[in-house]
């Protein structure tokens, strides 16, 4: 494991005293108040130090199950939504997982170069076998999903998560007590929205995250077409995107950029939290401090492991440890906070 972990505790310096009567008091005084506070810095680290134990040792781990998928689908606002249904085989009700995708993507979420996985497909898998099922979605107007992409948006996505929650919620096979949620770059930030407004979700883990949407939309589509699309309305704007690709996208995407708050939103959320982050991100950044931020604004269980990966955990340079990384911390804190 190649990994730097971070935590957020602090305390304040102590200036001692000669101990000579009230003095000797005051002196005895801080002295317990420093002892306290190493202490409250120590369970952190311990806690940190757990987690990675944990993840090694899933990393080295056998499958335990074997994995069926099948494509299912779910309704939200008149149009059909699409999906992969990653099942262990066998014992039940099982964890599950719903895996959100980024911007621009679907739910066979990149391709993990050199090999016959996509970055979501792996994770469903190596998931499965070690007994979290998952549920992959395409938002609409993405992938095989209804509806046409330049209508797309954060409050459209969100509300496609929240459908999936109430799909997964049916289901006999899945423990709908432990309902988490993985959410890639703006699938993390539509995971930390949905997070803050339903309660059925017991775990969030964070790849990624976009936590500023302001400063990583203007990174990525330019300042000017943020505030071009602010008053664009119903027409659709067209953008050349970093990578060489045009896409065209309404009003309402440019406006969400701007009033929805992901940081904001998971301070509503009081489950588990877990960011995970590449050093070498230059999309959402800087790191770690776009990760950090969620734990500043929430409260409860958390922890921000930072991985010496990019942006999507080097899955487009053919590299596949950094991304099983991340799937090891994600299953030992889902393990750990059940």
């Amino acid at each position: 494991m190649s990994e730097s972990l971070v935590t957020n505790e602090h305390c304040l310096g102590i200036d001692m005293f000669s101990c000579t009567g009230l003095q000797c008091t005051r002196t005895s005084v801080m002295i317990v108040a420093l002892l306290m506070c190493l202490a409250l810095v120590a369970a952190p680290l311990t806690a940190q130090d757990d987690l990675a134990s944990a993840a090694a040792e899933l990393g080295d781990s056998m499958a335990a199950y074997s994995v069926s998928e099948s494509d299912i689908s779910f309704s939200n606002e008149g149009q059909l939504i699409i999906g992969t249904l990653a099942m262990p085989e066998g014992g039940g009700p099982f964890p599950v997982a719903l895996l959100l995708h980024g911007f621009t993507g679907m739910r066979h979420e990149l391709p993990v170069v050199e090999t016959e996985d996509t970055m979501f497909s792996r994770a469903a898998r190596w998931l499965g076998e070690r007994g979290v099922a998952s549920l992959r979605i395409d938002f609409r107007g993405s992938g095989e999903s209804e509806g046409a992409w330049e209508d797309t948006s954060f409050s459209g996505q969100i509300s496609d998560a929240i459908a999936a929650l109430d799909y997964l919620e049916m289901l006999e096979d899945v423990d709908s007590g432990r309902i988490s949620i993985i959410g890639l770059s703006q699938g993390g930030l539509v995971g930390a929205a949905t997070a803050g407004r339903d309660a059925r979700v017991s775990n969030l883990v964070l790849w990624s995250a976009v936590s500023n949407p302001v400063m990583s939309y203007g990174i990525l589509l330019g300042d000017d077409a943020l505030l071009a699309g602010t008053a664009a309305g119903d027409e659709a704007l067209t953008i050349m995107l970093p990578w060489g690709v045009e896409t065209a996208l309404k009003g309402p995407f440019f406006e969400d950029i701007f009033l929805v708050d992901p940081v904001a939103e998971v301070a509503n959320y009081a489950g588990p939290l877990l960011a995970i982050t590449g050093s070498r991100d230059t999309t959402v950044t800087p790191q770690p401090h776009a990760g950090q931020v969620f734990l500043d604004y929430h409260d409860g269980a958390e922890a921000l492991v930072v991985l010496d990966g990019d942006h999507v955990f080097d899955v487009l340079a053919g590299v596949t440890e950094v991304i099983d990384e991340a799937l090891a911390y994600s299953l030992a804190w889902l393990n750990d906070n059940e």
